[in-house]
Order: structure tokens, then sequence, then C-alpha cells
């Protein structure tokens, strides 16, 4: 299939590769001397997009990622700060839109913006979007998510309306995942529960990027489900078996580069993060310590992450 005239072909058999070689934004000693922007941009490629929050506007330093396709872009997360005055996302994607499209030229494109799960460090930033022109904004709470994915299927399979944090289907790798088609650059998608019941993981055949907001990251996984998140872990290793992965992209560095230790809770200068990028072995690392840390409650430490479980 041969991509239209002035359109990209984001179907090519294997990922294109793309720049990760990138020093993040990590907060400063001092936030009143803090210079870093209010939000960095780092491309991957020309239609890749990283961002990644300013600590000193909030201490939780998220990334979003915004991808383009030839119909529409999307914004996956909307950060930690409400008020476009101290985080002024909507300014800086429609400047990454207005330069893009300048590149390559359309009409009527759009603005599609979706989320990881619906905790407020990655909602937040919503309302500076509601009203914006060409712009479909889905809520991030698990009824409007799964009402625009299509998610269905619970104990009785595909149509049964059960609950399919606590069960469904779709944590059997088994069942395909649903497809949002940005205009010839598909994404996979599919509930992710564990962390949070309305977590989504996405993965962008295009950069083979899978994009695990807060299930998987260098960092302190909370786990508030342990079955449900056993069953996400195993779905993820899965399916890296079936597709081209060469990044796994949360959405928080909490690590330090000295293994099992992590910077605390609310700190704002992180000098010696590790790379965002995790790597499919490193999936692996996770299941095997999902076995040794056995559903017990507690913090369980290792190298690259932590697991944090809920008490009973």
């Amino acid at each position: 299939m041969h991509a239209e005239i002035g359109f990209t072909d984001f179907t090519a058999a294997v990922p294109r590769p793309g720049d990760l070689e990138v020093a993040w934004i990590h907060g400063s000693e001092s936030a009143k001397h803090n210079t870093d922007p209010d939000i960095q941009v780092h491309a991957y490629d020309e239609h890749t997009f990283i961002l990644r929050q300013n600590m000193a506007v909030n201490y939780e330093a998220p990334f979003m990622f915004l991808l383009f396709g030839n119909a529409r872009a999307v914004l996956i997360d909307t950060g930690a700060t409400r008020s476009p005055d101290f985080f002024p996302l909507r300014r800086v994607v429609d400047g990454l839109l207005d330069s893009w499209l300048a590149a390559h030229p359309r009409d009527g494109y759009g603005l599609l913006v979706l989320h990881t799960h619906p905790h407020g460090d990655h909602v937040a930033g919503d309302a500076q979007f509601a009203g914006r022109p060409d712009t479909v904004l889905v809520d991030a709470d698990r009824d409007s998510a799964w009402e625009f994915f299509g998610f269905t299927g619970g104990p009785d399979g595909p149509g049964d309306p059960g609950e399919v944090g606590d069960r469904g289907d779709f944590d059997d790798p088994a069942v395909p995942p649903v497809h949002v088609d940005l205009g010839g650059r598909v994404l996979e998608c599919w509930p992710s529960p564990g962390h949070h019941r309305a977590a989504v993981t996405f993965y962008d055949p295009y950069t083979g990027f899978l994009l695990t907001g807060d299930t998987v990251y260098p960092g302190r996984l909370y786990i508030h489900d342990w079955p449900a998140f056993v069953r996400t872990i195993d779905r993820l290793i899965a399916f890296c078996g079936t597709r081209p992965v060469t990044h796994v992209l949360g959405c928080h560095i909490e690590m330090s580069r000295e293994p099992g230790v992590d910077y605390p809770i609310y700190t704002t200068h992180q000098p010696d993060e590790p790379p965002l990028q995790m790597t499919v072995d490193q999936l692996r690392e996770i299941r095997r310590a999902i076995d040794e840390a056995g559903g017990r409650p507690g913090r369980h430490v290792f190298a690259g992450f932590i697991l944090c479980l809920d008490e009973d």
C-alpha cells in the first residue's frame, strides 16, 4: 500500500528508529531559581513528541506523548497542573500542531486527547482542551474511556457488560487489542488494570513504543489490585512476543541510577535519574519480582523499580 501524495506511510513492517538521547529536565535544588521550561519537548522523530512537566511546577513531573497521524494527532495524558499560566500545555501542543501542519499542510486536522488512567497527575490539564476546535477530549474515567475504546467483555465474553477490570476477557492475550486510527498510524490499546481499574496500555507500531502509564516505569509501581496487576504484566509480556517493541515508556522517573534507590515522594530535584525508557527484559524482571513478592503487602525493592502493594 502506497501513501497518498503528501501523506506519510506509517505502515512499515518494522518500527522507525528515533532519538531518545535526551537529558530530561529533572528539577533544581531551589525551586525559586529553577530555570527549566514549564514543559520540555523532545522530538523522537518528526511525527512523535515526548513532553515532560517541570518539577518546580509539580513534583510528579509526568511525561506526556503527542503522536501525529495523517488525519489527527493524539495527546496521551495532560499532566498534573490545571492552570495554563503555570502549565501552558494547550499553548505548547497548539504550537507543535501548527509547526507540524506547516510542514504537512492539510485541512480539517483533528486532535484526540486520551489518557493512561484517571489519576490527577495525568488529567489535570484536560480543561485546557475543552471547547478546542476539531478536538475530541475523552474523559479518563472508566465508563467514558471504555465507551470510546469499545472495551467490552466480562465473565461471559465480549458483549457482556461485566467488570472488565475485575476479571474481563481483555486480560487474555488471545483477545486482540482495540485499534485507534490517527490516519494510517494505528495504535493498539487494551485495558491494563492493577495500578488503576481504568488503566490503558497503548502500542504504536510506527515507533515500537509500548506506553504503559503508571503500570510500568522506573519508579514505585503502586499496585491496588494484585491479581489484576499480575494478569496485566503477563499480557504485556505476551504482547511483546508478538510485536517489535523498541521502548517501554511509562509516565514518571522516580528511581536513581543507584540500584534499588528511589527519590522520596515530593522530591523536586532528581539529578541522577536513569533513562525513562525501559526494555522488554525489564518487563520480565518485573514478572520475576512478582513471584518473589508473592502478593505480600508492603514495599518490595528491586534494582530498577519498587513494587508497592496495598495492605488488604
